[in-house]
């Protein structure tokens, strides 16, 4: 095996000239510098977000919102002038919130902004009245759960990371279930709240477990009853949601491309998700990313920078709860994914740009380390040891690298999933940085001589 390995890097390394290794920014330093320039060259971006943030607002999978964004996209990218622009289909899960509502009865009455999480069943018509059991972990929960039947688990886990916290409302249902409880609520993951509720989905039901609805209160009023509990006061709520599933929904993944002069069969594919979920505009996430990698493609076409292979944007659909759009843009491409040069995901905010997040082989991390220091005057340079996204990642799976565009989240989580994801959160003078950042890195892979190289199976193996 060691041998092996010695002699597929020595392969790897003679096959590469030298500019692959640590002179590939040197090429490009010029052009680079254009595409920087000309996307900060006005506010056209950002009027564009506006546009379809204003004229759609949110666009849950299976909505008439949704599609009718998704037609006025492929409108506008014809008018663009790009190629191959079409619609891909794709069958969506369509789940709709309903009519909803939680109010503490006591130890006095208080109304509570609340949102049903995604996939939740709903409660019947007259509600569910039940007693609250607060928590702060599974752990709290298995401890306790002589206390639990017929109760409200209430989870207070405060913020403290989006991976770590995120867990209570992805699995506090089907936990809380498993002691008997007939709802569950859950503080919303954000680390700073204006009581704002976040919604988010919930991980589906299992087959042989009740199905309990779940829902997500606001930070304030989640410490609120935790305060009244350790007074060992009796908590009361009514919990009303007229959530449900309808059946699949057709829906579409957007496609648009600048086709390569010489090698248009090798694709770089970035893009981000055309669905949000069904309160405030979904700018942030992820109306923003979609015309960021848009905006991108346009940029190379206005600059007539036609690389040597396929620029291709894609805006996936279905993302928030249910990674269909993903999913099937894999089965689509399956013949092809050989040829899928990288994959972008632009899904994290297009706050102020930092860099990309990158996974792949080591001497494809090199080349994009060089690459990467085209973008060090806009201070978004950095390569971080781990990339991708969720709608990328069945492509990855495949053997596809894989990078994310790392942004400055600081208030990221502050207005994720709630009605605050609105199109005043975002700056123009930093959209149109995400857009000179994506631009960049797209066109130098997509052009540049050399193709990434794969990690191999032998790689794999060590």
């Amino acid at each position: 095996m060691k041998f092996r390995l010695i002699g597929l890097f020595i392969a790897t390394m003679m096959a590469l000239p030298p500019t692959a290794a640590a002179q590939i920014a040197d090429s490009y330093r010029e052009v680079a510098g254009r595409i920087i320039a000309a996307a900060q060259a006005d506010s056209a971006a950002f009027d564009r977000l506006a546009e379809l943030t204003d004229k759609f607002g949110h666009r849950l999978s299976g909505s008439q919102s949704l599609e009718d964004a998704i037609d006025w996209v492929l409108t506008q990218m014809t008018a663009d002038g790009l190629d191959n622009v079409h619609g891909e289909a794709v069958i969506v899960p369509h789940w709709v919130r309903g009519k909803e509502s939680a109010r503490l009865l006591s130890p006095r009455t208080q109304q509570l902004p609340m949102l049903g999480l995604g996939r939740s069943v709903g409660t019947p018509f007259w509600g569910i009245k039940a007693e609250v059991l607060v928590v702060g972990s599974f752990d709290e929960l298995s401890a306790r759960s002589a206390e639990a039947a017929g109760k409200i688990i209430l989870y207070n886990a405060p913020f403290t990371s989006y991976g770590e916290t995120v867990q209570y409302r992805w699995r506090g249902a089907v936990e809380g279930a498993k002691h008997g409880a007939v709802a569950v609520l859950v503080r919303s993951v954000t680390p700073h709240s204006l009581n704002t509720p976040h919604t988010g989905a919930m991980s589906p039901y299992p087959d042989d477990g009740a199905k309990i609805p779940a829902a997500a209160v606001t930070v304030e009023d989640a410490m609120l009853m935790q305060r009244m509990a350790d007074r060992g006061e009796t908590l009361v709520v009514r919990l009303k949601m007229g959530a449900k599933m309808l059946p699949d929904a057709s829906s579409r993944n957007v496609v648009a491309e600048i086709t390569g002069s010489e090698l248009p069969d090798e694709v770089v594919v970035m893009g981000g998700h055309i669905d949000s979920w069904d309160v405030g505009q979904g700018a942030m996430d992820d109306a923003g990313g979609c015309v960021a990698a848009w905006e991108a493609l346009i940029l190379l076409k206005k600059l007539g920078l036609r690389p040597r292979r396929t620029v291709r944007v894609v805006l996936w659909t279905n993302e928030e709860n249910g990674l269909m759009g993903g999913r099937t843009y894999a089965e689509t491409h399956e013949g092809t994914l050989d040829k899928h040069v990288l994959a972008i995901e632009s899904d994290g905010g297009v706050f102020k740009p930092e860099g990309f997040g990158f996974t792949g082989s080591d001497a494809a991390r090199a080349m994009i380390e060089d690459i990467a220091a085209l973008l060090v005057p806009i201070e978004a340079g950095t390569i971080l040891s781990e990339g991708g996204g969720a709608d990328i990642g069945p492509i990855m799976r495949a053997g596809v690298p894989g990078m994310s565009l790392s942004v400055n989240r600081e208030k990221y989580f502050w207005y994720h999933h709630s009605d605050a994801d609105t199109i005043d959160k975002l700056d123009p003078h930093e959209l149109n940085l995400c857009i000179a950042t994506l631009a960049v890195m797209a066109y130098v892979v997509a052009d540049m001589p050399e193709t990434l190289p794969r990690i191999q199976p032998e790689e794999e193996e060590l």
